[in-house]
């Protein structure tokens, strides 16, 4: 691989040392969509490589894509053209059902709204992802409980999504995308419906996770100060990522 990378490569991380093989990386991304007869490119070329442990803010324009990004990233969606491969194992021949597997094992998510199930306790949804993977109940009953105690509200755990306040509904969803202990997990705008308190104690959740558990976070996020808490942070712009601070060419 050449030394003499782009802006836009290096950012992205493609010229990493190759024996650090990245938990995630995406080549060559292309993603557009039909919108009557137009066409809209959404992401065009874009490259991506993240290592194990660390903590990736993605920023941008509302519309500019970070959304699609994670999506693909989390096998949710397909590119038009690229490659994605996560832990080493390309996903673009994988049939549904196998993308599936992938996705519950490998793969956490993390969204604006929470999305836990109304019915349930928090430990319940925790356990949710392990028992749908058949794990044992009591085994994943007690994975619920590690994880409930390491975002601060094991005793919180017979409670429903309703008697939980916004902040600690949201550590419930974080908790539940860590259930399966996967390798990658992508966040989309996790703090995007919290106070400021609340967002900053998931803020530092997430750092606290990725330093004592190894485990490794994408987020999309308007939140400057979740951004600025995070290992790396690319902008994504006419379709690909740019590193933060750098001015580009014909940009104003």
């Amino acid at each position: 691989m050449s030394d003499h990378l782009n802006p836009e490569a290096q950012a992205a991380g493609i010229g990493a040392v190759a024996d650090r093989r990245p938990v995630v990386w995406a080549r060559g991304i292309y993603k557009a969509y039909r919108r009557g007869p137009a066409s809209i490119e959404v992401l065009r070329g874009l490259d991506l490589r993240v290592e194990r442990g660390t903590i990736l803010a993605i920023t941008g324009a509302s519309g500019s894509g970070k959304s699609t990004l994670l999506n693909i990233l989390g096998t949710l969606d397909r590119p038009d053209a690229g490659s994605v491969e996560i832990e080493g194992e390309r996903l673009e021949d994988r049939q549904p059902r196998r993308m599936a597997a992938l996705r519950a094992k490998r793969i956490g998510f993390v969204f604006q709204f929470h999305h836990l199930l109304p019915e349930f306790s928090a430990e319940e949804n925790v356990m949710m992802p392990l028992r749908i993977a058949g794990v044992a109940e009591s085994q994943a009953r007690g994975r619920a409980r590690e994880l409930l105690d390491s975002v601060g509200l094991v005793d919180r755990r017979e409670h429903r999504p309703a008697e939980l306040s916004g902040g600690e509904a949201q550590r419930v969803a974080v908790a539940r995308s860590l259930a399966a202990s996967p390798d990658l997990v992508l966040a989309d705008e996790p703090s995007g419906n919290l106070d400021p308190a609340s967002a900053s104690h998931l803020h530092e959740l997430l750092s606290a996770l990725a330093r004592e558990r190894r485990q490794t976070f994408v987020i999309a996020t308007h939140n400057e100060r979740l951004a600025a808490s995070a290992d790396r942070v690319l902008v994504l712009e006419s379709g690909r990522l740019h590193p933060a601070g750098v001015e580009r060419e014909g940009s104003s």
